[in-house]
């Protein structure tokens, strides 16, 4: 499994460890009201926002047995890039491969710590709730008709989604890009399929500084 944190600058925070246990919290929000004579009563108010926490480390110096890929990160510049990810009050994209998860997070705190006889090595508690953008509908008061006459047609709001897209970069596939941005590489023929006019007709023929339209 690959775990990823994307944030919307670009930087991608690979972390080199998996984790031993995943913790995925979800909840229902009950509002308790007392009502004189009766006493209280429950009511749903929709679902709060799921919890995931995991614990890992960055480890100073590879190793094949546990390590995910070669080139690791700094211990303390990986820290410090979720520290970043905390304090630009942004949410960042969390991405886990196996079990199909791409969800927009927040950061909302990590834990740090150091054992002794490890030097260098940086252990952590991380703490991710999902994302949800918070939609506020207005009801414009209508207008006189005589205004309507003088303003003529009102434009309406861009309601289509701008498409992601995602640039080839040295050693991708198909597969690789669609296991990363899809969360399952088996969609790679979805990549191809709204990509076909840019790659031409070998889907393996993909060259960095491509850019491919994911789908939605």
């Amino acid at each position: 499994m690959e775990i990823h944190l994307k944030d919307s600058a670009g930087k991608d925070l690979w972390l080199p460890v998996n984790p031993e246990e995943i913790t995925i919290k979800r909840e229902k929000g009950i509002e308790t009201v007392n009502i004189l004579s009766f006493g209280e009563f429950d009511f749903p108010i929709g679902e709060k926002a799921k919890e995931i926490a995991f614990s890992s480390f960055f480890p100073l110096n590879y190793d094949a047995s546990y390590c995910n890929y070669e080139n690791i990160p700094n211990p303390i510049k990986a820290m410090n890039i979720l520290t970043t990810m905390i304090q630009r009050k942004e949410p960042v994209r969390l991405i886990m491969t196996t079990i199909g998860v791409n969800v927009l997070v927040l950061v909302s705190g990590h834990v740090t710590n150091v054992k002794g006889g490890e030097p260098g090595d940086v252990y952590f508690d991380l703490t991710l709730r999902t994302w949800r953008d918070p939609k506020v509908h207005i009801k414009a008061a209508a207008a006189p008709q005589a205004n309507k006459s003088k303003a003529g047609k009102t434009s309406r709001p861009d309601t289509k989604k701008k498409s992601k897209t995602y640039v080839v970069k040295s050693g991708d596939n198909l597969s690789k890009i669609a296991k990363l941005e899809l969360g399952n590489s088996s969609k790679w023929q979805a990549i191809y399929s709204l990509n076909k006019r840019t790659i031409g007709k070998d889907p393996n023929k993909i060259k960095p500084g491509m850019k491919l339209v994911m789908p939605t």
